[in-house]
């Protein structure tokens, strides 16, 4: 985008790690070369929040003196990331940003992790707000190295702002862990289906009353072609259209003809 032909665009960052992680950071980076950068985003971590929204609680937004290259303002937000969504859009921003991005996550977010994640609700915000809008994560828990990842959301963004997304649809981006050099493309995906199997670690605390602990182990249900997983596995970057209309359309006619008349 050449800033020499018009206004630069206004670009909103958010994430659900928090607005000190390395990923955020990484990912102003890259935004910066592409327009006007403002980070908004949880003053602590906020990851697996969902979609959660904060409606019993004031919403507070602390200016930050983060490290953040040369982004315009940056925002800690005590609330999910939802809310830095809102709260940038309709009060911090000084107009309607051309487009939000989310990340640069650590960790997979593919399959049915997007419906915990935080970094794609701050993304599926943007779009039921009717901003186009980006959900970018790393595979890889430990991520140290962003450089690839960058790339690929820079790529991701600049295609964004030149094509347009259509209304209500985000795009979930998911990133091998591996070098730019090393990744294979990018590839149009659909979300595979999964399952977490998960139990609890019932332990006691000093007044000997009992809680529980979460552990789990993700399942792939999803041998079939063109799916997030198998995109990354095989060394690509997974771009997955989104929306966040739930309905199960295909089972609409099938539960029509049900007799609903007592």
């Amino acid at each position: 985008m050449d800033s020499n032909h018009g206004p630069r665009p206004l670009i909103l960052v958010s994430n659900d790690d928090g607005v000190n992680a390395p990923g955020i950071a990484a990912l102003t980076e890259a935004m910066v070369r592409l327009g006007d950068v403002y980070v908004v985003a949880p003053l602590l971590e906020q990851s697996a929040v969902g979609h959660a929204i904060t409606l019993r609680d004031p919403v507070r937004a602390f200016p930050v003196d983060a490290n953040m290259g040369r982004a315009t303002r940056v925002y800690g937000v005590q609330g999910t990331p939802a809310d830095c969504v809102k709260l940038a859009i309709r009060e911090l921003l000084p107009r309607e940003p051309d487009l939000v991005v989310s990340g640069i996550n650590r960790g997979a977010n593919t399959a049915l992790n997007v419906i915990y994640s935080g970094t794609v609700s701050a993304a599926t915000e943007a779009a039921i707000l009717g901003i186009d809008a980006a959900a970018v994560s790393l595979c890889d828990w430990d991520a140290h190295d962003y450089e690839a990842s960058q790339e690929i959301a820079f790529t991701v963004a600049e295609k964004v702002l030149e094509q347009g997304l259509p209304p209500g649809i985000l795009l979930n981006v998911n990133i091998p862990p591996l070098p730019l050099s090393s990744i294979k493309g990018m590839l149009v995906t659909r979300q595979a289906h999964s399952r977490w199997q998960e139990s609890f670690d019932q332990r006691v605390d000093p007044n000997n009353r009992p809680y529980y602990w979460m552990t789990g182990t993700f399942v792939n249900l999803d041998e079939g072609q063109n799916t997030d997983i198998a995109a990354v596995q095989s060394g690509h970057v997974s771009v997955t259209p989104m929306h966040y209309d739930l309905t199960a359309h295909d089972f609409l006619a099938p539960l029509s003809e049900w007799n609903w008349n007592r």
